[in-house]
């Protein structure tokens, strides 16, 4: 039977998480309710903002709330953008996740050698003897997880590592800040995954902590680059050498191109671009590419010292990824000896 406190809700699906997918993506609300066994669901979709009353009133066990939005198309992925628990004397929890990257996609995303931070209002605690447990204070999560070398289609969440756990007492906002990623990897420039962030209540009455709120940041590695075919400091002469460009990681929204000029390495040079060692990318996951080049010949009009060096351009700026300095020397010498012979 329902209590008499049961009341009805609104869920506001605004926020950077839900922002900006409406092209290409379908959203739906899921409610579950609590009190039943086994729970109930109810789905309903939804626009990309706005709000919508509960499906059904709320009982004292209370409902959660998970907020899904599903990419259409051929490669067709749903994302959990949201979870949210009410009840009648719950406290309220939002989150969002900062990062230097202003992609509007279903995950914030970063670089694994770049900062983010995470704000968390808690809203609604108690401190009164005979308030529940669960409305005096809240228990935040944050886990780690790797995708390996994949691009995370898929993973199993269940698997994720528990980094740490901490518990929040007050209202208002905590900001934590993050210099770098912590997820797990030898090489830390190199690593993809993702953190998780989830704030639950805590319950001594032996009943399930409920999550209030999840949002999780994806992490992409540093991208590399080499340079192969012509070595550091080797004098060419008359046939160039073909350039092989391998680039790795390429941040999912950034340009990078190769380019010749004469002289030293120094950063900031605009030299000539090869137009067949270039791309620009706006998408979801990092890129691979190697690239040839016979024809870089063209931009070296004298002889003497030129680079050639891989740059890529995102929200992070301009960086070099690789460079190769090299000589030009095209002048023929020709040493003869001249002679003469007299008959007798």
């Amino acid at each position: 039977m329902k209590s008499s406190s049961s009341i009805l809700i609104a869920i506001l699906m605004a926020g950077p998480s839900a922002s900006g997918q409406s092209e290409g993506y379908t959203n739906f609300i899921r409610q579950t309710l609590l009190e039943t066994s086994p729970p109930i669901h109810w789905d309903v979709n939804v626009e990309s903002d706005g709000e919508r009353m509960s499906m059904v009133p709320v009982d004292l066990a209370g409902s959660r709330y998970e907020l899904w939005t599903v990419k259409t198309g051929a490669e067709a992925t749903s994302y959990l953008l949201d979870v949210a628990y009410v009840s009648a004397y719950a406290p309220v929890a939002t989150m969002t996740i900062r990062t230097e990257d202003p992609y509007s996609g279903p995950i914030p995303r970063t670089r694994a050698d770049r900062p983010f931070h995470v704000d968390i209002d808690v809203q609604g605690l108690l401190s009164g003897p005979q308030d529940p447990a669960a409305s005096k204070s809240v228990r935040l999560l944050r886990h780690v997880q790797s995708y390996g070398n994949t691009d995370g289609s898929g993973i199993d969440r269940s698997q994720a590592i528990l980094h740490s756990q901490a518990v929040l007492d007050q209202n208002g906002t905590t900001t934590l800040s993050y210099p770098v990623t912590s997820i797990p990897g030898a090489d830390r420039r190199a690593v993809r995954g993702e953190e998780r962030f989830s704030v639950f209540t805590r319950n001594d009455d032996g009943s399930i902590d409920q999550q209030l709120v999840s949002r999780y940041v994806q992490i992409w590695p540093v991208p590399s680059a080499a340079i192969s075919g012509v070595t550091p400091g080797e004098v060419v002469r008359v046939h160039l050498p073909t350039l092989t460009v391998t680039v790795n990681d390429l941040y999912p929204k950034s340009y990078t191109y190769t380019q010749i000029y004469k002289g030293a390495p120094a950063l900031g040079t605009e030299g000539d671009r090869i137009a067949a060692a270039q791309l620009q990318i706006d998408q979801a996951t990092p890129e691979d590419r190697v690239w040839t080049s016979d024809n870089y010949g063209s931009f070296i009009t004298e002889d003497g010292q030129w680079t050639v060096e891989v740059v890529t351009e995102s929200v992070f700026g301009t960086e070099r990824l690789a460079y190769v300095t090299f000589e030009v020397d095209r002048t023929l010498e020709v040493n003869s000896m001249i002679s003469t012979s007299e008959g007798s």
